[in-house]
């Protein structure tokens, strides 16, 4: 059985159509979320190699951004949102 990591949680729910995991990643003011489905990636441990490779890629950028007032820039969050696109 595939378990939750961290920003990374497992939907497996026999009453919704979805099966795969969730990126979810909060940092200074602002969530990111995308859903991998197993359908898309194939399996199970490829939605989630798919879903851990965003995470890295997001977190690096995320992490080496400069902050204005605290908050991620928009330059920053738009990057963001392309890594989760293209992924």
């Amino acid at each position: 059985m595939l378990k939750s990591r961290k920003n990374l949680t497992r939907f497996t729910y026999e009453t919704t159509a979805f099966e795969g995991w969730r990126l979810c990643v909060s940092r200074a003011g602002t969530t990111f979320t995308k859903y991998f489905s197993d359908k898309n990636y194939g399996s199970g441990r490829e939605s989630l190699r798919a879903a851990e490779h965003a995470r890295t890629k997001l977190l690096k950028l995320i992490d080496n951004s400069r902050r204005i007032n605290g908050k991620l820039s928009k330059a920053t969050i738009e990057k963001a949102h392309q890594i989760l696109k293209a992924s």
